[in-house]
């Protein structure tokens, strides 16, 4: 038997056990086994259906967990859903079973949230941008060198003055902040046909995409740029098509959404990160006896754990698969990282304004800015 025709019947068994898990209304374990590679056995994808069966039976709470991203992508952008749902299961001794809903099914960003909110799903990952509609002081994150490498929003995000500060606004607006997810921070990254940009002198002249956030318009504006908001999905034909030069997520974002044919040079300039959380809706979790509810919790917690040793090598293969495509990276020595911050660092006084209105006072934003700066308990590894 050929290779080729050994892979078209691999491929065959793996289609048909999903479309056969699928259509029996076992959708969650069809992923589970096709995440595992277990669909081209019958075996065993009637096994992990079964499993699944048994463990979604014996539960005594379900929790939907809706991402925007599939079940693969964390080899390169580490969400990490998949240790989620198991951890959650594991650490509540099976008294919640988790159905997953990834890759967009039930919406992504802001719906997302606005989902669990409402209750209609149970927990859900999204930005912490998308956050900032129901408590403003998150969207302090998108203060350029604030907490932009991967060691200072963990600092903040882990901190006891984030929790005292930020926690309890989450909470005010029906929410549970379950874990904060480290990606990477966003980057500068340069279409086809275009030069590295290494200082703010190179930004002169570019047309640099920015979502609607008004701090990341203004501190690209700071920097030389020329601020083009463009909505998410039209993004990868404004790059193509220049009316974009630029845009900022982070490299294992470039891609999971399919970036690496369209660019050239990406830069880490280390100036925001691209960061996301697990919330749970905050009445649902409150009903839940107690020791479900300290389960749920420290499987957040180890969760968070994988997910900070995941960054590095989820980093190495996104940047692995972009340079196939003739994509080149660029690193900043600290002269070089500083003019940058000289150029548009949340240290400026431009920025007081957003810091007072997003945290309530100075006195507030200090006490955040020392949690940034301070090494908290865990350690992750920086670009």
């Amino acid at each position: 038997m050929t290779f080729e025709k050994k892979d078209n019947e691999i491929k065959s068994a793996e289609r048909r056990n999903f479309l056969k898990l699928s259509a029996s209304g076992g959708f969650t374990a069809a992923m589970v086994a096709g995440a595992a590679g277990m669909l081209w056995s019958d075996e065993l994808a009637a096994q992990t259906a079964q499993e699944e069966r048994d463990r979604q039976k014996s539960a005594d709470h379900i929790m939907t967990l809706a991402t925007a991203y599939v079940l693969g992508a964390s080899r390169s952008y580490p969400i990490m859903q998949l240790d989620l749902k198991e951890n959650i299961q594991n650490l509540t001794n099976g008294k919640v079973y988790v159905r997953l809903a990834p890759g967009g099914q039930l919406g992504a960003g802001g719906a997302l949230a606005q989902a669990v909110q409402t209750g209609t799903i149970q927990c859900a990952q999204h930005s912490l941008a998308n956050f900032a509609p129901y408590a403003s002081v998150v969207d302090l994150i998108n203060l350029p060198y604030f907490c932009g490498s991967n060691q200072r929003f963990t600092n903040l995000t882990s901190s006891q003055a984030w929790k005292n500060e930020v926690n309890p606004k989450i909470a005010a607006s029906g929410f549970k902040a379950l874990f904060y997810i480290n990606i990477d921070p966003r980057v500068v990254a340069v279409r086809k046909g275009g030069n590295a940009i290494l200082t703010p002198d190179d930004m002169a002249g570019i047309k640099f995409r920015v979502p609607g956030s008004a701090m990341l318009q203004q501190y690209y504006r700071m920097v030389g740029a020329n601020p083009t908001p463009v909505a998410w999905g039209e993004t990868p034909s404004a790059i193509r098509q220049g009316v974009a030069d630029a845009l900022d997520p982070s490299v294992g974002a470039l891609h999971v959404f399919g970036f690496g044919e369209i660019l050239s040079n990406v830069t880490f300039t280390q100036a925001v990160p691209d960061s996301q959380v697990y919330s749970i809706n905050l009445e649902w979790f409150e009903s839940l006896p107690k020791d479900v509810q300290e389960g749920i919790e420290f499987a957040g917690e180890i969760t968070s754990a994988q997910n900070l040793s995941k960054v590095p090598a989820a980093r190495a293969y996104a940047m692995s698969e972009l340079s196939k495509n003739g994509v080149k990276f660029h690193s900043l020595n600290q002269d070089q990282l500083g003019a940058w911050k000289d150029a548009g660092g949340y240290q400026r006084s431009e920025w007081d304004q957003f810091k007072t209105d997003l945290a309530g006072s100075m006195d507030v934003f200090n006490k955040l800015d020392e949690a940034a700066g301070t090494m908290g308990r865990y350690y992750v590894h920086d670009a």
